[in-house]
């Protein structure tokens, strides 16, 4: 009972990791695609998202058949626990890279601000480290550098505000790139909301190693 309870719970993680690829993947491609005015790129993100949904659905029926068959306990049942919860940030995650792409080719045609772009460059570069890490984190079961990345959420919270109130004024002074300006900050914010499900992952982490659930960031906000 005990090697066939193992071997589901290895299909498990392999299963986890293949969505974190996949999610790593489109927020890589997303941010991209947004910078580099890739309407094709962004296109192909957005084909792919029923690839990462059907991943989702597929972890959350193998963790629910898990508990029902094994009943696991202790450090059993939080391995399984945490990959049921942090999967669904994870896919959510996704979500918000489909709609970064949504950005990039409603946007196609709009009047660009360059210094923007800049930041939001930056902000997406950042972001991607970010959920990589917490993927490598997660499979190396390591807490300490869970809390650290938490911590790093705090720099795309700044960074939001610093684009939202740029984002404000160019506009005020310019009429005409008022469409391009409410893209940009939609973009800032999905990243921005990346970050808080990082943070989420984060705290599934210390989970696992813990068994108390500990809220990393109290400015996170889910959406």
């Amino acid at each position: 009972m005990r090697k066939t309870f193992n071997d589901e719970l290895k299909k498990l993680h392999v299963r986890f990791a293949e969505l974190g690829m996949m999610v790593n993947e489109a927020v890589f491609h997303a941010t991209n695609a947004f910078v580099n005015h890739d309407k094709k790129l962004a296109e192909s993100v957005i084909e792919k998202d029923y690839v990462i949904n059907g991943c989702e659905n597929d972890l959350e029926k193998m963790t629910l058949e898990l508990i029902a068959l094994y009943q696991p306990v202790t450090e059993d049942l939080r391995d399984v626990i945490t990959i049921l919860k942090a999967s669904s940030d994870i896919e959510r995650v996704g979500d918000h890279a489909v709609s970064i792409c949504h950005a990039t080719i409603n946007m196609k045609g709009s009047l660009r601000i360059a210094e923007i772009e800049i930041e939001i460059a930056k902000m997406g570069e950042y972001t991607c480290q970010m959920f990589q890490n917490v993927l490598d984190a997660y499979m190396r079961k390591n807490e300490e550098r869970a809390l650290k990345i938490a911590k790093d959420d705090f720099f795309l919270d700044e960074e939001l505000r610093k684009i939202r109130k740029r984002c404000v004024t160019i506009m005020q002074g310019n009429p005409k790139v008022v469409i391009s300006g409410s893209y940009y900050n939609l973009v800032a914010t999905y990243l921005e909301r990346i970050g808080d499900y990082v943070t989420n992952v984060c705290e599934w982490i210390v989970f696992l190693e813990k068994g108390e659930i500990v809220e990393l960031n109290p400015n996170t906000k889910q959406y």
